[in-house]
């Protein structure tokens, strides 16, 4: 699914917040940035610590997304290239300083079946107090194989409060194509995943306010809120690590065994025809959300220069 970014019309149309790019993808143009100065070479290192450091999340949260993030980088090892995004759009903030986001992008090698990685956060005060936190990881295969792609965001909007998406978005009609449902969904069991977080009592399902979001996500997708009491804070870290992060981890090992490191051959026009829908999905992903509230979060000029290099990334 080529869709990082989750619907944000989660709160109150005072503070709709845009999901970066997790699915959670820190762009990575097809192009390298090229500067001689060691100056830059600095500032494209301190950027990608930036991303990694996840600064402003719990420590549940943060060692999570690490944990992802590295084990993804791991696995596809060296058919992963450097991520070379500018420096101002690995990390960019608003004038005010109370939006601050960081981008990550690793686009595949050639001879990948991986498009490329996209993680994100992004931390924004609040008008009404506190702030929002969303991370993200997403991760996009190319069209010469039909599997799904990964998708997690996390999004704290209080302390005692969390909304979770996890999937891998399929890229085919599962109605059209019952083998793949098969393959994908039902021989993984991914819905027990999702089993196991419903069977705690602070544990609620959660339901996108925007129709294409729900039309893109599988069978399996875990898309859950969970509340506890002001008293209780300290549980939604516990959830996080004890319950979240054992399913989020078991979601991407299928993922990358089964659909990035399985090799699957598709012909000349199920490629193209496949190339075609990933496409509509990632511009609609811009169109739908970004386009509106980036500028509303970072100002004009900033969105301009972060949303040129994402819809560079997402038309290569």
């Amino acid at each position: 699914m080529a869709i990082s970014i989750c619907s944000i019309q989660l709160f109150t149309s005072s503070h709709t917040l845009p999901l970066l790019p997790s699915s959670s993808r820190s762009v990575f143009v097809r192009k390298r940035f090229s500067c001689s100065s060691s100056k830059y070479m600095e500032q494209q290192n301190e950027n990608q610590s930036k991303f990694k450091e996840f600064p402003y999340v719990s420590v549940p949260h943060r060692e999570l997304m690490v944990e992802l993030v590295s084990t993804v980088e791991n696995r596809l090892g060296t058919s992963l290239l450097p991520c070379n995004l500018p420096c101002n759009v690995q990390y960019f903030e608003n004038q005010t300083a109370t939006a601050h986001a960081s981008l990550y992008v690793r686009s595949g090698h050639s001879s990948s079946q991986v498009d490329f990685i996209l993680g994100s956060w992004v931390h924004c005060n609040l008008p009404t107090g506190g702030a929002l936190n969303i991370t993200s990881l997403s991760a996009y295969l190319r069209p010469s194989t039909d599997a799904p792609n990964f998708l997690i965001e996390v999004i704290r909007s209080s302390p005692t409060s969390l909304i979770l998406i996890l999937d891998l978005p399929p890229r085919k009609d599962l109605v059209q194509y019952p083998d793949y449902l098969k393959t994908f969904y039902e021989e993984t069991q991914l819905g027990n995943q999702r089993q196991l977080l419903e069977k705690l009592p602070e544990v609620k399902p959660y339901f996108s306010s925007s129709l294409y979001i729900r039309a893109l996500v599988s069978p399996s997708a875990i898309l859950v809120s969970i509340e506890t009491e002001a008293s209780q804070a300290v549980r939604i870290d516990e959830i996080i690590k004890d319950h979240i992060s054992p399913v989020a981890k078991v979601m991407l090992e299928t993922w990358l065994d089964l659909c990035a490191c399985a090799e699957k051959k598709l012909t000349e026009d199920e490629s193209t025809a496949l190339a075609k829908r990933d496409k509509i999905i990632k511009n609609k992903t811009i169109e739908i959300d970004l386009e509106s509230s980036f500028p509303r979060l970072f100002g004009q000029e900033v969105a301009n220069k972060v949303l040129g290099v994402l819809r560079e990334i997402y038309n290569a």
